[in-house]
């Protein structure tokens, strides 16, 4: 908690990880307080106490200015035992609002507090107190009609770690801070938005919880279509007086760069590849949010195009070839029709706006038993 806020933070934090060969799951970086950032990640129980090690002995390097001068910073390492992380998946939720709001106000109902929370299009993550773990399960699978799936059929080694590279602009984060450390307070933000037909995407809950006046509380950020951004500003400061937050920020012009692969989940190191590669080009990451099989991170909408041929430089998908994709791109393969919605044609080969949006498309359809009738069809708990 509280390291620098720049670049190249992620990067050499989580590249000191992956050469101890250290897998780590979920990935978290919050909105920053000031010129510094919160960076939560899960590991095996196992291999708490290594990361935590890891973690200290890496602080004074995390905290080294340019010049190589150690920063006088409270950089604190917290480690936080017996929690579980509880997904829902389903390809259904992509351009639905709300899914994730009855997520979280299911959990609500049985007084399950959620200590951080991290999204993709197709998967939303939080962790919880172990002890709430088989409620939460019981709660959503009935919620949602689904069935518990504590284990997905493993991914072939052979899969490459990263298929493709997408590139998402036009949008803004907003922020709201010091919301009360309770269960039910991201239901009633996150149903309000979807009451006014707001689609929310990347979704990140800190793990830092702050006192103020007395009270635990903790931030969360999210984006939105920028044509939608001033809409949900105004909808949530109006709902700041009963959910109990102190205010709202917003970040305009922000991208959102993702690696996508189902090979990731079997070799460490490829989110710190990305960050290096982000690092390396002096663009600062402004959230991180994960899954088995993908890592988002925002940025300054600027950098964007930079930064999308940097991640694709690091993984070995560069290319010449102009494709041009239409908008929105409909993709139907194996039973699954989805819809994404491609901002950015230019420079690129075929494997990052062609064959690996088909790639993307597959490997969700393989992992959601090609149905799409319903928002979400399997739940996790790990």
């Amino acid at each position: 908690m509280r390291v620098p806020d720049r670049p190249g933070i992620a990067a050499k934090l989580f590249s000191e990880l992956g050469r101890r060969n250290l897998d780590v799951d979920l990935i978290v970086q919050s909105i920053h307080e000031g010129n510094t950032n919160d960076i939560a990640f899960t590991v095996a129980d196992a291999e708490a106490e290594r990361a935590e090690a890891i973690a200290r002995e890496i602080v004074p390097l995390l905290c080294q200015s340019e010049s190589g001068e150690v920063c006088d910073r409270d950089v604190e390492v917290n480690v936080s035992r017996d929690i579980a992380k509880i997904s829902i998946v389903g390809a259904g939720m992509i351009g639905r609002p709300g899914v994730a709001a009855q997520m979280f106000a299911t959990m609500a109902a049985e007084g399950i507090s959620i200590q951080t929370i991290s999204t993709s299009e197709v998967k939303v993550s939080c962790t919880i107190n172990r002890a709430d773990g088989d409620r939460a399960v019981a709660a959503l699978c009935q919620f949602f009609q689904v069935k518990y799936s504590p284990k997905r059929d493993a991914v072939s080694s052979t899969a490459p770690s990263v298929r493709g590279v997408a590139l998402d602009r036009g949008q803004a984060q907003i922020g709201v801070l010091h919301i009360p450390d309770k269960a039910g307070m991201a239901a009633q933000i996150f149903a309000a938005l979807a009451d006014r037909n707001i689609s929310v995407y990347t979704i990140v809950q800190s793990e830092r919880c702050r006192i103020v006046n007395s009270i635990p509380t903790r931030d969360l950020s999210f984006t939105v279509n920028s044509e939608d951004a001033d809409t949900a500003v105004v909808l949530l400061k109006e709902l700041a007086a009963t959910v109990g937050y102190e205010s709202v920020t917003i970040e305009r012009d922000i991208a959102k760069v993702s690696i996508v692969g189902a090979g990731m989940a079997n070799e460490s190191g490829v989110a710190a590849a990305m960050f290096t590669a982000l690092a390396d080009r002096g663009i600062n990451i402004l959230s991180i949010s994960t899954s088995e099989i993908k890592t988002s991170c925002a940025i300054q909408a600027d950098r964007a195009i930079e930064a999308l041929q940097a991640v694709h430089t690091a993984f070995g998908l560069d290319g010449t070839t102009p494709i041009e994709v239409p908008k929105p791109a409909r993709l139907v393969r194996f039973g699954v029709e989805s819809q994404l919605d491609v901002r950015e044609v230019g420079e690129v080969n075929d494997r990052a706006y062609g064959r690996d949006h088909w790639a993307y498309g597959y490997e969700f359809s393989c992992w959601l038993n090609h149905r799409v009738s319903t928002p979400l069809n399997a739940l996790d708990l790990f």
